[in-house]
Parts: structure tokens; C-alpha cells; sequence
């Protein structure tokens, strides 16, 4: 059971919550761009791939269109203790697709095996060697996979995560875990030693479970589905005051690890919901300029 990589969400805040509330077995960096690592944006890429000996295992997820600065990534990444890259081949933002990364990367079938192969010589520097993953969709425009899951498990890699639907369905559409099992003919056939990851529509830790045990997949990526809900991967509903508490606590991490106070504001909104009073917590709550406002906010709903 991991959590997905999700820009301006999983940053080391949002870990060390989890680490302390829920720890997942494998832990994803927000996705980071190769040539920015090469770029005048060095330092704020490098800061998103800052974590702690505590984090692990941690995977540094990365995208891009060039493999020469994959390969220099690659190197860079298992230089800083990762315990895994993974090549983001399936995110529909426009942005990362104008780079030549992302979803754009389903359509360009000769580059992400380039991609990969640039991506494990960097990974297999000096005496270590970690594995290189990929994350991607089942499609493009349709469904593919007959065609683009053989042209990744040819590369040999540790794992693969497939999101159940196209780049253009994105998020509109059921995620369509009925393909699994003809993935997982597809693996046994061409790589039978990498793992193989489901992601999309997974709200709860006994739905995670119970599609691993139905499809046969060896895992299950969980994204959206963590938002407000650092208690995911325990099963466990915690009561409003250890919410409450934890809304708090992790507006504190944030500001001391000097990111912008803006970026908690998207988890405040999943925090604040399904209780009584939380709509007017949650419209609060966005209002809130650092911890101490946010602290004092809480109070106040908690004395009524």
C-alpha cells in the first residue's frame, strides 16, 4: 500500500503526518521535473526532494522529455538515499505534457523506452543500484494496453503503476480496474518479476485490500483518496478531536519547514468535512494566514 505521487500535496509535511498517523509501506515524492534539477530551478526541486532517514522507503518520482538529464537525475537521486526512482509517464497536466513528459509519453512509445534505459544507467552508479519504476495510464485517447504496457515490462523494470484510465477520461470516468488481470497476463509473460501497482478510485484501506485480492495485482497506489485522512492506511475513523488536533499539527510542520503556508490550505478543505460546523470551519480555515491564526481558529471551534 503506497501513496501517490500528487503535486503540492505529498511534500515532507504531509509524510511526516502520515509517518506519525498512518505510515504507508512505501512513501512517493511530489513529482519533480529532471530539467529542472539541471536548470536555474535547481534549488527549489532539490527542496522538493528533501526527506528525512525516517521517511523510508521513499521513491523520488520525476518526468521530463530528455534522457540525457534523466540519466543525470538518476544519478543525482541515488547520490541523496532514495530507494527508488519512478518515471512519471502518465499525468495529464498540459504543462508536463509541453515538456514532453506525462501522458505525452503514452503517444511517443520509442522515447519512454529511451526514457527508461537513460534512467536505469543513472540508477546503477558506482556500487548501488536502485530500482526504476514507472507510474502511467492505460491509454491515451482509448485504451492501449495491449500495445503500451508490453513496450514498458520489455524495459525490465522493478514496478509499474497503472492508473485504470485514459489521459483523456482524467478523472471523469469510473477508473477501469477491469483490466487488470489482462495486465497482469501481459507481466507474467514479459517481466513476471516486476511488481505491479492499481491506482484509481481506492476511497478506503478495505477497498484497497479487497481489489488486490480480486485482480491479483501485488499492490495498490493511493492517491486522492488519502486528502484529510492521514489515518488511511490504518482503517481506523479517528474521532473529531484527533482531527482537529492533526489540522494543527500539521500547519506547524509546514511552517517550520519554511514552505509557502498556502500549500496547506488544499488539505484544511479535506480536513474540514463530514462533521458538524465544518463547512464554516473549512471556509475559515482558508482565511488563516500561519499557524498560530489557525491554531486559535481550532480552539474556538472546539469551545463552540
Amino acid at each position: 500500500m503506497v501513496i501517490a505521487p500528487m503535486s503540492g500535496v505529498t511534500d515532507e509535511a504531509t509524510r511526516l503526518i502520515f509517518l506519525k498517523y498512518g505510515k504507508p509501506d512505501v512513501f512517493w515524492t511530489e513529482f519533480v521535473s529532471v530539467d529542472g534539477l539541471f536548470s536555474r530551478g535547481r534549488d527549489y526541486c532539490l527542496n522538493i526532494l528533501k526527506h528525512s532517514k525516517k521517511e523510508r522507503p521513499i521513491v523520488a518520482q520525476i518526468f521530463g522529455g530528455n534522457p540525457e538529464n534523466f540519466t543525470k537525475a538518476a544519478l543525482l537521486i541515488s547520490k541523496m538515499g532514495f530507494d527508488g526512482i519512478d518515471i512519471n509517464m502518465g499525468c495529464p497536466n498540459s504543462n508536463i505534457e509541453k515538456q514532453g513528459g506525462g501522458a505525452s509519453l503514452i503517444k511517443n512509445p520509442l522515447l519512454a523506452k529511451e526514457i527508461i534505459r537513460a534512467t536505469l544507467r543513472g540508477a546503477q552508479c558506482k556500487n548501488k543500484k536502485i530500482p526504476v519504476s514507472v507510474k502511467t495510464r492505460i491509454g491515451y485517447s482509448k485504451n492501449e494496453i495491449n500495445q503500451w504496457i508490453p513496450c514498458l515490462l520489455e524495459e525490465g523494470i522493478s514496478a509499474l503503476t497503472v492508473h485504470f484510465r485514459t489521459r483523456q477520461e482524467g478523472y471523469n470516468v469510473p477508473a477501469h480496474w477491469e483490466q487488470a488481470k489482462e495486465i497482469i497476463k501481459i507481466r507474467n509473460k514479459l517481466s513476471p518479476k516486476t511488481l505491479l501497482l492499481g491506482n484509481g478510485d481506492v476511497g478506503s484501506l478495505n477497498k484497497a485490500k479487497k481489489l488486490v485480492k480480486e485482480t491479483g495485482f501485488d499492490g495498490v497506489m493511493v492517491g486522492r483518496g488519502v486528502l484529510g485522512n492521514p489515518w488511511f492506511f490504518t482503517g481506523k475513523t479517528p474521532p473529531l478531536s484527533e482531527k482537529l488536533k492533526v489540522i494543527v499539527e500539521h500547519a506547524k510542520i509546514v511552517e517550520k519547514n519554511n514552505a509557502h503556508f498556502e500549500v496547506i490550505k488544499k488539505h484544511f478543505h479535506a480536513y474540514a468535512k463530514n462533521f458538524k460546523g465544518a463547512k464554516d470551519l473549512r471556509e475559515a480555515l482558508m482565511k488563516v494566514k500561519n499557524s498560530k491564526e489557525t491554531e486559535k481558529l481550532v480552539q474556538d471551534f472546539v469551545k463552540g
